[in-house]
């Protein structure tokens, strides 16, 4: 009786905390459920019903959220495509290598969360709040040079009310362990290179496993035969530019192929 008391007691106690730095209206999880996706209680925000996605190219990103929570993901070394002048709240990175983890380029003094650990060698898990976002690592493995696997990350960003993936360098269909840890997917940010990442028939089934709304291919540099093989079966819709605005009311009834533009990419087909 007592140890119940004791945890009743301390649920409250971090409920009232959280109420006290963020908000009290209470939120589901949009990528999966609570116990699946913490150890402990999730701060409770206000919804949010809109991102805007911006491409730098590779695997670099920027996600913004509505309420101005900025992540960018990957970000790559100058040489490969313009490099954008960024100032995110939040970086994470999926590989250890100059096209992913070049947090130099991030201005201000943004939170680094890194998938890996001891130089890429090890995974590092990440779990936490920041501002409006829930921000998680999934462990995933990636191609080596000599064609070997090496360990990966992707992170999920739950924004609340949307859920969006970025699937890192993955190289090979996901788990059950995977699907269960990732959850209930709105945006597949999704790698289709088929070199150090998977090649586009084996992501078309990561789609079919994961089941987004939107799957923006990623990690193609700029080869768009390969973006034609991935979007095979699936309604595709190519952006003159490298933003997408998204909401969760506006989303497609099944998968669809979003092809984004980065600046200094050649132009379409």
């Amino acid at each position: 009786m007592g140890e119940f008391v004791f945890r009743s007691g301390w649920r409250i106690f971090l409920t009232l905390l959280g109420s006290l730095f963020l908000t009290s209206n209470p939120l589901e999880a949009a990528c999966r459920e609570l116990d699946v996706a913490r150890g402990f209680m999730r701060p409770a925000y206000a919804a949010e019903l809109d991102a805007t996605i911006q491409y730098f190219g590779h695997n670099f990103f920027q996600i913004t959220t509505g309420r101005g929570t900025k992540i960018i993901t990957d970000p790559l070394a100058p040489g490969m495509y313009p490099t954008p002048s960024v100032t995110p709240h939040v970086v994470t990175v999926g590989r250890e290598h100059p096209n992913h983890n070049f947090v130099a380029l991030a201005g201000g003094n943004p939170v680094v969360l890194r998938g890996l650990i001891h130089s890429g060698a090890d995974w590092n898990r990440v779990s936490m709040n920041i501002r409006d976002v829930f921000i998680y690592s999934i462990p995933i493995y990636q191609n080596g040079v000599d064609g070997g696997s090496l360990k990966g990350a992707a992170f999920v960003f739950d924004l609340g009310t949307l859920c969006i993936v970025h699937l890192g360098d993955l190289s090979h269909l996901l788990t059950p362990e995977q699907i269960k840890q990732i959850g209930k997917v709105d945006i597949a940010l999704t790698p289709i290179d088929g070199r150090f990442t998977m090649a586009p028939d084996v992501a078309q089934q990561v789609l079919h496993q994961l089941k987004p709304k939107i799957a923006i291919p990623m990690h193609y540099r700029d080869n768009l035969s390969l973006v034609r093989e991935f979007s095979k079966g699936f309604k595709v819709r190519y952006v003159n530019g490298d933003t997408l605005t998204v909401s969760k009311s506006s989303l497609p009834s099944s998968t669809e192929i979003f092809v984004l533009k980065p600046r200094g990419a050649r132009d379409y087909e």
